[in-house]
């Protein structure tokens, strides 16, 4: 009796171990569920947001891979926005309609689904498999929703270890698809802010134009060339959009020169031309009274800084220059030499390209014209 007693406390005392071992790992995985969420609400860019969701998920359950698949409401097929591992180019190729495997399937319903042996579960495609040549062992999927609407799923594939997904990596993944949902939306109503943005921004730059007949469209094709040039100089994301609001407002302080200057068809008198040259400091002086705006003051106030030293309004040299007013001075000069002017025809391409080629170093920045140039071999400009 005394041996079968000491078993029992043996077994039992397992027991407790065992659960209390859960409990530890189950406090430290929603611990980690807090922080993941904390991650996703510091930005409000929705690829990171993406990007970041799916290295949570990997992270919190243990898995080997994990894929973001959103639904495009027109289509009403989902796609693979984000898919982490090496087979990601590949299965961004691939869509799914709703109810199409096992994605399909949690899309259309709104429920999650768990399957620990793929081979024997009917709603499995197996073309995916093939089509990446990945071996899927187990697998879990639950929606994403936002303001109770399916607008994806959340997968995560391959537990790592032996054993497979249980009930509660599917709580897990459950909590972290409802953060992912909010973090989504909020990205959402801020890119929708920032449009407007950036619409009104472009409306203000062309009713400015609008005083000067001769240069019609030069605020829009500024910002296109600016842009081009931004891709190959590798310009994070967000100072892509500062140079994309400067480049709109480059020209805004001409709202405070004279007509008779303004639209005067010929040439310039040197009085004239000092008078147009404090559109730069005007410009600087609008927007100062704009504090989400103060990124991008250097590029409006600088740019008809040479890099020689004599630009104005302050004839600074090189890389005192910022490189939002670098960039937008050769797509400003570009446009300009391109473009029609009553008292001078507009010069080819090919001259205007060979022209920034020869004053690179001098007037120009010589790594933005390297840029520029790139960006026209390649018909992007």
């Amino acid at each position: 009796m005394a041996a079968k007693s000491g078993i029992s406390e043996k077994i039992d005392l397992d027991r407790w171990l065992s659960h209390l071992q859960y409990i530890e790992n189950r406090v430290k995985k929603l611990t980690l569920l807090a922080k993941l969420s904390q991650l996703l609400n510091s930005t409000l860019d929705p690829y990171e947001i993406r990007r970041m969701a799916m290295e949570a998920a990997c992270q919190l359950i243990d898995a080997e891979v994990a894929s973001l698949l959103l639904l495009d409401k027109r289509t009403k097929k989902l796609y693979f926005e984000i898919a982490l591992g090496e087979n990601e180019k590949t299965l961004k190729t691939l869509t799914l309609n709703l109810g199409e495997g096992i994605a399909g399937w949690v899309a259309k319903t709104g429920k999650p689904l768990l399957v620990n042996q793929p081979e024997k579960e009917r709603r499995f495609l197996r073309e995916i498999d093939r089509k990446t040549r990945f071996k899927t062992r187990n697998l879990l999927c639950v929606p994403v929703k936002a303001k109770r609407k399916v607008v994806g799923v959340l997968e995560v594939v391959n537990k790592k270890g032996e054993t497979g997904f249980d009930e509660g990596d599917l709580s897990l993944l459950t909590s972290l698809s409802d953060q992912v949902a909010i973090a989504l939306d909020n990205a959402r109503l801020y890119q929708e802010l920032e449009e407007t943005f950036f619409q009104t921004a472009e409306s203000l730059a062309e009713a400015i134009e609008k005083r000067d007949p001769y240069t019609g469209g030069h605020t829009r094709r500024v910002g296109e060339y600016s842009l081009a040039i931004a891709r190959h100089l590798k310009l994070n994301r967000q100072e892509k959009k500062w140079l994309k609001i400067a480049s709109a407002l480059h020209d805004i302080g001409k709202i405070g020169i004279e007509d008779r200057i303004l639209r005067k068809p010929e040439r310039l008198s040197r009085e004239e031309f000092d008078a147009i040259k404090l559109h730069s400091n005007m410009g600087a002086e609008i927007l100062k009274h704009i504090r989400q705006l103060k990124e991008i003051i250097p590029g409006v106030k600088y740019h008809h800084e040479k890099v020689n030293g004599a630009g104005y309004p302050e004839g600074l040299r090189g890389e005192k220059i910022p490189l939002l007013a670098r960039i937008v001075a050769v797509a400003d000069t570009y446009d300009a030499m391109t473009t029609d002017r009553p008292y001078r025809p507009a010069l080819s391409k090919e001259e205007a390209v060979r022209e920034l080629k020869r004053c690179a170093g001098t007037q120009f920045d010589e790594r933005v014209v390297r840029a520029f140039n790139q960006a026209y071999r390649r018909g992007e400009i």
